[in-house]
Formats: structure tokens, C-alpha cells, sequence
């Protein structure tokens, strides 16, 4: 744990102070299991990585496999969603992102929904793990689309492949409590919960996610905080980097509300490094705070949804947090797009876009960006 890191934990012990974990109560270390070692072996740095000391973390926005996607590639390899960017991501030493689908071919449609997500596990696990998914957030508002069966099967998928997963489970023990996961050069402790809906959340008699009300003030939510945080303190070693991955706010929005501004920051000040935040389809701006990143939202990482021109939801970044011997030292924000449900590098056009749009909706946060090729860069004060 670095002294930086150690200083804010030891602020937050005097405190009594509390951070946000939930999911399954899990330890994963990707170097064991049969998931685990072909995305390893995928891994292009291979075993020379095993004494290096910058640590490269890809985090992305959703990851919807279902209708178009499996339509277009479950018959495919499972490289194929991903085989534009397959070598970059190879490059990586972890990833992170939401998952949002379910992987079932059971289950009863949820009542009164919509949209409805889910995806044959036979070829999306295999392609989850192909692309090197370490750890995947489930509290959100599609994972119980088509019920309590559907939900477990992904769970079983994703242990089967050896990719954690947080915010999701059978019982309130299960859902409301961290996950660590081991990846190249560090140890994270992965979080997930979710603001909507309410009906998906775990009950005593019924599978389901980790919601809860991303205020504070509520006392459901601080009971939630403390029992995740004093589990989260057992785990040895202590993580290099705690993430809340947050899945909150209406779609289609391009700057947070003040109240997620304000429990970003409560996270962060309850012993947070990272908020890794998703739900509006598109990405909001990166603020630094306290020692800690907030990604506001992440956008989405492949799906098969109509574009809204005005916003350009086919386009985000894989935000990349980088250490330096275990420290957080920047994030780097590498264009993406979604062509034909597939993930490509952003074309220069997409690309420019993207940079003048991650400038303008990180105004707020008064955010520095520097260029390095077609990437931002976010340096963290030391």
C-alpha cells in the first residue's frame, strides 16, 4: 500500500468513515483456473510482467452481448466482438467493465420492463474471456431482466470462464460484499452497486443485485457501507486499488446531476481510489479529487443500439489507470467505437471528437488533459 494511500486509509479508520463494496464475497487470482489461464495466455506481455513496475488497468462502460451482437457474432470466434482492439487489450494488464446482459438461455421476462438483455453463455463467456475481462460489475438494471434463474446462470458462467464479478448473488450476505481480484502487478478490491431499479434488488427470499440509493444520508445505505468496509479490511494483502464501480443516473445524460457529483466524492473520501461509473450510454467527464478518480460515466463498450447523432453513443475511451510501483499515478484515455456491434480504435475523426467532447464535459471538474497520440492523459497530483 503506498504512503499515500496509507495516509487516507488511516484518516478514514480515526473517521469512522466507509466506502461503498458490494458483490460477491470472492477472492479470484487470474493466474488460477481454466478462464483464467487462456486470458493470460491471450495476454501479449506473457510471464515478463510478473517483476515490472507500471501497472496498466483498462476500465470500460457496458458490455451488451445480446440481440444484435449475438446475432452477429455467436457463431463467430470468440475474438470476434473485440478483434479490432484485441491487441491493445492483450496489451493490458487487467480489465474492468459492466456487464449488461445477463448469460442464460432460461428464465421468464421480468414484468413491466422495456428492454430485455441476454445472452447465450455458450460463445459470451468465452468472448468475455478472450477479450481478458479480470472482473465484471453486475448491479445494474438489465442483469435480472429475465429473472433469479437467468441471474445465477451468469454467475456460474462467469466462474466457470474464472472472471470475478461484484454486485450480484443469492442473498443480501452474498450481494453486499467486496470481491478481490488479482491481476498483473496488483490487487484490486472491485465493487458494484446500482441505483435502479429497486424491484432488482436482492431480498431475503429471492436472488438479485446490490441496489441502493446513492445518498449518504440514507440509512439503509450507510448500514451497507460499514459491514462491506469491515470485510473489505480483512483482506490480505491490502488492495493496491479499491474501485466502486457505480451504476446510477438516467441514460442519455452528458454531465452528472449534483448528487452524483457529491456521493462520487463521498466514496472517494470513504477510502475509494477509483469510481468507475456507467448507466447513460454515453461518457461524462474525469475528475481527480482527493487523491482518488472519478469517471463519471464510461459510455459503452459494445452493444447494438441505435446512434443518437447528437450524442455520439457509439463513442467512448478504454480509461486506463496506471500505477507506478502500486501508486495511481494517471489515466489514459484511449478513443474507441462501435461499428457493426464490434469495438474498433476510433477513426481520427471520431477520435477528435471525442477529445474536444471529454474537454468540454470535464469543464466542471476542471480537469487537465495532456495529449500523448491520439489519447488524453490525466496526471495525478502527488
Amino acid at each position: 500500500m503506498t504512503e499515500r494511500r496509507a495516509t487516507r486509509r488511516r484518516a478514514i479508520l480515526a473517521s469512522g468513515g466507509a466506502v461503498v463494496f458490494s458483490g460477491c464475497a470472492s477472492v479470484l487470482d487470474r493466474s488460477d483456473g481454466d478462464g483464467a489461464r487462456r486470458a493470460n495466455e491471450a495476454r501479449s506481455h506473457g510471464e515478463t510482467k510478473a517483476g515490472q513496475e507500471r501497472t496498466r488497468i483498462g476500465f470500460v462502460g457496458d458490455v451488451m452481448l445480446a440481440r444484435g451482437v449475438e446475432a452477429e457474432h455467436a457463431d463467430g470466434d470468440p475474438s470476434d466482438p473485440w478483434e479490432p482492439v484485441l491487441p491493445y487489450l492483450e496489451s493490458l494488464d487487467g480489465l474492468v467493465g459492466n456487464l449488461e446482459c445477463c448469460l442464460s438461455t432460461r428464465g421468464e421476462r421480468f414484468p413491466d420492463r422495456e428492454f430485455y438483455f441476454r445472452a447465450d453463455p455458450s460463445w459470451a463467456a468465452p468472448a468475455l474471456s478472450r477479450a481478458g475481462f479480470d472482473a465484471l460489475s453486475l448491479a445494474n438494471n438489465h442483469l435480472l431482466d429475465y429473472g433469479p434463474t437467468a441471474l445465477l446462470d451468469t454467475l456460474e458462467a462467469l466462474d466457470e470462464e474464472g472472471i470475478a464479478h461484484a454486485g450480484a448473488g443469492e442473498a443480501p450476505e452474498d450481494v453486499y460484499a467486496p470481491t478481490r481480484v488479482s491481476v498483473d502487478g496488483a490487487d484490486l478490491a472491485v465493487v458494484s452497486i446500482a441505483d435502479h431499479f429497486q424491484s432488482y434488488g436482492v431480498t431475503d427470499d429471492r436472488p438479485g443485485t446490490a441496489y441502493l440509493e446513492c445518498d449518504p444520508t440514507e440509512a439503509r445505505t450507510r448500514i451497507r457501507l460499514r459491514e462491506a468496509l469491515s470485510q473489505a479490511r480483512a483482506f490480505d494483502p491490502d488492495p493496491d486499488l479499491v474501485v466502486a464501480s457505480v451504476h446510477w443516473g438516467p441514460n442519455w445524460v452528458e454531465y452528472p446531476e449534483t448528487r452524483y457529483r457529491k456521493f462520487a466524492r463521498y466514496l472517494i473520501d470513504s477510502g475509494a481510489d477509483v469510481v468507475h461509473g456507467h448507466s447513460a450510454h454515453v461518457f461524462q467527464g474525469v475528475e481527480t479529487y482527493n487523491g482518488g478518480v472519478v469517471l463519471h460515466d464510461t459510455g459503452d463498450f459494445v452493444d447494438d443500439y441505435v446512434i443518437k447523432e447528437e450524442l455520439r453513443n457509439d463513442r467512448s475511451y478504454c480509461f486506463e489507470l496506471v500505477l507506478e510501483a502500486g501508486a495511481l499515478e494517471a489515466v489514459r484515455l484511449v478513443p474507441i467505437e462501435i461499428d457493426d456491434c464490434r469495438v474498433h480504435h476510433a477513426s481520427d475523426d471520431a477520435a477528435d471528437w471525442s477529445r474536444d467532447t471529454m474537454r468540454e464535459r470535464s469543464d466542471p471538474f476542471d480537469t487537465d488533459f495532456e495529449r500523448d497520440d491520439d489519447a488524453l492523459v490525466v496526471t495525478l497530483e502527488q
